[in-house]
């Protein structure tokens, strides 16, 4: 079959690889719709993830159609459409019975390398890395699927396939990150970072009962699709005075929950880009905080941070003293979709969540090191770039 891989960074291909093939009594395979890109993707096409390896198929958001079904699957069968959560997990373990489900003691394959980087090993997650497991991911025609019936959902026949795509990774994500963040009617709220994920933490908090959401991106395309799409304010860094703003809209003490959504690779127009840049590219920090320092600086006394951007290691000038002496709770996850996927289906099929917006290009597999590079360059306004394996 046909998938996009990882050749090395900054370097992709569609080659032919292996079909996949059941492993286990709990799997499914799925024949891929659509999938799409994710700016965490970035960080391994960008070599920033060291445990990538030549010929690795990416892709973790996906949604498709199963063609095959394992003996022990009891929600699923041949024909059924479905959307599968980008993190694999058990269901069964501890942290899966307490829907802490990107913390599953079973969905990684290869704990030890996360044990010694973190100290713990999170789930797996489909093409993100042999530190998650090693996965194959869903940039292919095909896919397995192993434990099915935790991690697959069927979607309503009301959900188009442009929508329902996004309930596997960009809206669980963004919904966890207002709900855990604390989010409550009447809050005021910031969301750094404008694009897929940090798009559904705002429709999230809105959903929730914000007073006020603030969406802080330098695109302006991104800005104002926030605005259309989630009706939602917005600031752009680059013209407007970030920290003057969100204390003027917030009678004066900062927004009650900061949420950062953008991650490692995050920029800046202020010097601490430069040297953030710098002393990654030297690797003497793994990840750029740049953004979940101004979401901590600029949370009010006694608010919640939540950081759903992907970080790797290691960063600098990390302000812990601000989060102590503030009273802040700072919290942060991979998703935990199993928890969220079935509700926000629900919300899909009422027309209260709306995600097909972000799909701004949309192209063969076949195109996807084009998509990739749109996506990573922010060419013709992409957003998000979703490929067709199949027809």
């Amino acid at each position: 079959m046909k998938a996009l891989v990882w050749q090395g960074a900054n370097e992709l291909a569609v080659r032919q690889v292996p079909d996949p093939q059941m492993r286990n009594e709990q799997d499914i395979i799925v024949r891929v719709r659509r999938t799409v890109t994710c700016g965490s993707d970035l960080h391994l096409l960008g070599g920033y993830i060291p445990f990538m390896e030549r010929g690795d198929v990416l892709g973790h958001e996906f949604l498709g159609d199963v063609v095959e079904v394992g003996p022990q699957v009891r929600k699923h069968k041949v024909g059924d459409r479905v959307v599968v959560c980008s993190f694999v997990s058990c269901g069964k373990c501890w942290y899966c019975q307490h829907q802490q489900f990107s913390l599953c003691d079973n969905g990684n394959t290869n704990p030890m390398i996360t044990e010694n980087v973190w100290g713990a090993a999170p789930g797996g997650c489909y093409g993100y890395s042999h530190a998650l497991g090693g996965f194959a991911g869903s940039h292919a025609e095909y896919i397995r699927v192993p434990y099915a019936d935790q991690g697959a959902f069927t979607v309503p026949d009301e959900v188009s396939d442009e929508r329902a795509l996004f309930a596997s990774d960009a809206a669980p994500t963004g919904w966890m990150g207002a709900d855990l963040g604390g989010v409550k009617p009447g809050d005021v709220v910031a969301v750094w970072g404008a694009g897929g994920v940090g798009q559904m933490a705002a429709r999230a908090a809105v959903l929730l009962g914000a007073d006020r959401v603030i969406v802080i991106d330098r695109l302006d395309n991104r800005l104002e699709m926030a605005r259309t799409h989630l009706g939602v304010e917005t600031l752009n860094y680059e013209q407007q005075d970030v920290s003057g703003e969100l204390l003027e809209r917030s009678g004066g003490r900062g927004p009650d929950v900061c949420i950062e959504a953008v991650g490692m690779e995050s920029h800046s127009s202020g010097p601490q880009f430069l040297y953030d840049q710098v002393k990654q590219q030297l690797r003497i920090e793994s990840d750029r905080p740049i953004a979940a320092r101004e979401a901590i600086y600029n949370c009010r006394k006694g608010g919640s941070v939540f950081v759903l951007g992907v970080f790797a290691g290691l960063v600098d000038k990390f302000p812990l003293g601000a989060i102590m002496n503030k009273g802040l709770t700072l919290r942060g996850a991979q998703q935990h979709g199993q928890r969220y996927i079935p509700m926000l289906l629900e919300r899909m099929a009422r027309g209260e969540l709306v995600t097909e917006h972000l799909a701004t290009h949309t192209m063969p597999l076949d195109e996807a090191p084009r998509g990739y590079e749109m996506f990573k360059k922010k060419l013709d306004g992409c957003v998000r770039a979703v490929f067709q394996p199949t027809s």
